[in-house]
């Protein structure tokens, strides 16, 4: 329990701490901060409480640095901020300066995307979603292709239109073909569709040649975030093939600004989904890699469910 008050309907409670990037109207600078309840504990101000080896990394404007470190540093980290929020520690409890200068309302705080994003990577792994948009495109004899259950398919989408949550999309232009019997024309989109999804921020990466056994892999994942891939299906169906997406799924991705990171995660971790057929032998591990967790959108000011998801059938 955290001497921050955290009401039980609030996600940020001291079992979550979530990292972002945000900044305020007091100072413009954008620093790196964990949210807990309603309150932002700014990094900056308590350095000194702290692992000395994350120092230089928190000080940054994003997360990339200290997203760099090693799996054990990020623990480290986490375990002396829960401490520092922990209800019997007085170091910050009982320092009211200290306290006046850590914390800032969420509510005017402005959030900025969490990391400098120099790639993004976009996979198709929920096999009922793969399966809608393949009927979609190419009715349902076809919907999933040969490859689908063998690799993890995915695209290399555009990292400089990820965009933080709030941000304005517009919508866009481009060719569709509504009518197969006609040329193509060229407009707005006329079928602006959304996806609820989840997305991994990487750390430390591999250098150029180099392979990342699958056993290793989650020594790379720092955190989870909720994503948005904003997709033109009209001009999506007309331009896929041969080479995939590309102006119907690139024109706006949403992501939200608090990084929750897999330790947070942990204790939710249960086994994925039978995969049939058997995946080759690089692809095979034996820890268990999905997640109990719910995902849902909410029609903004009503109390209406568009879709609901969970990560625990994740195929791949």
């Amino acid at each position: 329990m955290s001497f921050i008050e955290v009401v039980p309907e609030n996600h940020f409670s001291i079992q979550n701490l979530p990292y972002g990037v945000f900044s305020s109207a007091d100072n413009p600078k954008h620093r790196i901060g964990v949210a807990i309840g309603v309150e932002i504990l700014d990094l900056s101000v308590v350095l000194s409480f702290l692992p000395p080896e994350v120092h230089d990394a928190l000080k940054q404007p994003t997360l990339n640095s200290f997203m760099g470190l090693t799996p054990a540093a990020w623990t480290s980290t986490r375990n002396s901020i829960q401490k520092l929020l922990s209800a019997h520690e007085p170091s910050l409890r009982d320092d009211k300066q200290l306290r006046a200068k850590a914390f800032i309302k969420q509510s005017v705080a402005v959030m900025h995307l969490p990391a400098d994003i120099g790639d993004y990577t976009d996979f198709y792994s929920s096999k009922d979603h793969a399966t809608n948009v393949g009927i979609m495109f190419r009715g349902k004899d076809n919907a999933l292709m040969p490859n689908w259950v063998h690799l993890p398919v995915g695209y290399h989408g555009r990292a400089s239109s990820v965009v933080v949550s709030g941000t304005a999309i517009r919508r866009p232009c481009g060719q569709t073909r509504p009518d197969e019997t006609q040329p193509p024309v060229f407009g707005p989109s006329k079928l602006m569709d959304i996806e609820l999804e989840a997305a991994f921020f990487t750390g430390a990466g591999n250098e150029l040649g180099s392979a990342i056994p699958i056993g290793k892999a989650h020594e790379h994942i720092f955190g989870m975030v909720l994503m948005n891939d904003w997709s033109a299906r009209d001009i999506q169906k007309w331009e896929y093939v041969p080479l995939g997406p590309f102006l119907g799924k690139s024109f706006g991705t949403s992501i939200s600004p608090w990084v929750v990171t897999m330790d947070a995660l942990r204790p939710f971790r249960i086994p994925g989904p039978v995969q049939d057929p058997t995946p080759l032998p690089y692809l095979r591990h034996d820890d268990p890699f999905s997640f109990d967790i719910r995902l849902e959108v909410a029609i903004k000011g009503t109390s209406i469910s568009a879709c609901k998801q969970y990560m625990r059938v994740r195929y791949s």
